[in-house]
């Protein structure tokens, strides 16, 4: 969570096609005060001799793990509480879930379809979303958030394709959260009908735990990872609704077992559904617009409902 991931402020574009204007939000995204508010004040010159020399310590064999995780909100912060810690992480979640709440109106109202994108760094979501909008602007209209740390890079990237998109920078933050996504609606303002993608910072931990509004989460994880990343980061696959196994083309070359990939994933989420697919040949691809499509049609409908004939 931010209070131990040592989140900060967050920029935003303030016109989607301009990545030098943007907007500083210097209080930081969400409120982390509470968490840096202490002066602990503790002198560690402790001004006397343990006398270590006079122990025999036994070297004793070094644990196969070490775990932080033992109390009540699963973290580890020196000077903080585990009750404190807890109590700061809901703070921080319940105030993202009100923003959230406030974009999911808003998509349903206007009939917008958003898909949060999330994986490792590397996995591929950027080239996997610019094939995606190649292969869909002609039929429908996209708007892209583009979530990282620095740099412009990506929604550039997206840019070039002809739909617009606007870059959110998190600086020392680890994810996107609901505040920024509200914020960047603001200057993006998707149309009526319309898909947003946005796709967030490169990191299978915070932004599991983050909702932004949005209809799914879309887990994109690469054949060039490995095989047990849903047990290793279980949350991530826990809240996603598909995962997208990317970079299909290079598993002639990998010792991958998708088979087995996939068999991790739905242990973490049984309901969890999977599609094997490579931004770079197209393999896959039209069952994950099929994906999309169903759900965007779905969305117009609910906020638009066509009346019954007489």
């Amino acid at each position: 969570m931010c209070t131990v991931c040592g989140c900060g402020s967050a920029s935003i574009e303030t016109g989607p096609q301009d990545p030098k204007a943007v907007h500083d939000h210097g209080h930081g995204p969400h409120d982390h005060g509470p968490a840096h508010s202490h002066d602990h004040g503790h002198d560690h010159t402790h001004g006397h001799d343990h006398g270590h020399h006079h122990h025999d310590h036994g070297h004793a064999a070094a644990p196969e793990k070490i775990d932080f995780g033992g109390g009540l909100a699963g973290v580890h912060v020196p000077g903080l509480s585990q009750t404190r810690i807890v109590q700061i992480e809901r703070d921080i979640l319940s105030k993202n879930q009100s923003y959230a709440e406030d974009n999911r109106a808003r998509f349903a109202r206007q009939g917008v379809l958003a898909l949060n994108f999330v994986s490792s760094p590397g996995s591929g979501k950027t080239s996997l979303l610019v094939r995606v909008i190649e292969d869909l602007k002609s039929r429908q209209t996209i708007a892209v958030i583009e979530g990282d740390q620095q740099t412009s890079n990506d929604a550039e990237r997206i840019r070039a394709t002809g739909v617009p998109a606007i870059q959110i920078n998190t600086g020392k933050g680890c994810h996107l959260d609901a505040h920024m996504v509200g914020h960047a609606l603001e200057s993006l303002a998707p149309p009526d009908g319309s898909l947003l993608f946005i796709e967030n910072v490169g990191n299978l931990v915070c932004p599991a735990a983050f909702d932004l509004g949005e209809a799914h989460k879309v887990v994109v994880l690469s054949t060039t990872e490995g095989e047990d990343k849903p047990a290793k980061y279980p949350d991530m696959f826990a809240a996603a609704d598909l995962m997208l196994l990317n970079k299909a083309d290079l598993l002639p070359y990998l010792d991958f077992d998708p088979g087995a990939c996939i068999a991790h994933a739905l242990r973490v989420n049984p309901n969890l559904q999977t599609l094997v697919v490579s931004a770079k040949t197209g393999e896959g691809m039209a069952a994950f617009y099929a994906w999309i499509e169903a759900r965007a049609a779905r969305a117009r409908q609910a906020a638009h409902p066509v009346a019954a004939p007489a």
